[in-house]
């Protein structure tokens, strides 16, 4: 997939968009990159416009909310999709300060676009004067095929960032991955930890902290993915505070793993909350709970 960060390209074949911020890729927007898909003609190519930070972050600062995905996640996502091109461009005053008609005139004449998806109730240009509506009256005028895709629903409710988000955060996991449409995932680098848990018999590997949601603290069952292998583990997020801690962390327990990997990079998935993170009475107590914790994991085989 090739990524350009301005609304420039370097060919003029005929391109068919999908627009939108797209954070988590969900089956929402996974609706409009298949519109956008299903519009390409014979000799065409697909590509997604997005930006590669929230518009709040320019407009509202300190008002965004935490992304479900990094930036090198929802661009694989784009990619496993089948988008060809992607403009990844940052939100700036450049683009706050464009006129919903200059907006649309970049994409016709200079990414030659041909074919446009957006969400029905998507919203563009300065002030966010532009809609559905004038693009629909825009595109008409030029031949420009358009389609607002309607929202999709799950259990009578619509799937968007927003919903998922407030599961996450709720801990409830397994409907977030649902609404997806994959794993939530977090993914980083081993760093070196306190040693506790190697301590206690538990060796974990500390994951850096991603720059996204976390889950609420607690423990999770999860699937940890390190060098192209699967293993069952147990997920503990949070301030640790049987031991005072100040910040959070995420600490990952692996079945079946014995290896050092500081500096390496780790992902784990398929997070399943089992409990919540408290002070136990002794660290003998907390060492029986997470015996007991053990049990979630004692049985699924991954590979």
């Amino acid at each position: 997939m090739k990524i350009y960060h301005e609304l420039f390209r370097e060919n003029d074949r005929p391109l068919s968009l999908a627009i939108g911020f797209f954070d988590g890729f969900h089956r929402g927007h996974l609706a409009i990159a298949r519109t956008a898909f299903s519009m390409r003609k014979p000799g065409w190519r697909s590509g997604v416009l997005t930006f590669a930070n929230h518009p709040a972050t320019h407009l509202r600062p300190g008002s965004e909310p935490a992304m479900l995905t990094t930036n090198a996640e929802r661009i694989d996502l784009f990619g496993k999709a089948g988008f060809e091109e992607c403009f990844f461009i940052p939100f700036d005053a450049s683009v706050a300060g464009l006129s919903a008609q200059a907006f649309l005139e970049k994409l016709v004449d200079g990414l030659s676009v041909r074919a446009v998806a957006v969400g029905s109730t998507f919203r563009f240009g300065n002030k966010r004067a532009g809609d559905t509506e004038l693009m629909r009256r825009f595109f008409d005028e030029r031949t420009v095929a358009f389609a607002p895709v309607a929202n999709v629903e799950d259990d009578g409710q619509r799937i968007s960032s927003t919903r998922i988000r407030a599961l996450i955060e709720d801990g409830n996991l397994e409907l977030a991955d649902h609404l997806l449409g994959h794993a939530y995932e977090l993914r980083g680098a081993v760093e070196v930890g306190f040693g506790r848990g190697h301590d206690l018999g538990f060796p974990t590997a500390n994951l850096r902290v991603p720059d996204k949601l976390l889950p609420k603290d607690g423990v999770y069952s999860a699937v940890a993915r390190h060098d192209g292998r699967d293993y069952a583990a147990l997920v503990s997020i949070g301030s640790n505070p049987q031991f005072d801690g100040k910040r959070r962390t995420i600490e990952v327990w692996m079945r079946d793993f014995h290896a050092t990997i500081y500096g390496h990079q780790l992902a784990v998935r398929d997070l399943r909350y089992i409990r919540e993170q408290r002070l136990f009475g002794s660290v003998d107590e907390l060492m029986e709970q997470m015996r007991s914790d053990l049990a979630a994991v004692a049985y699924p085989v991954y590979g």
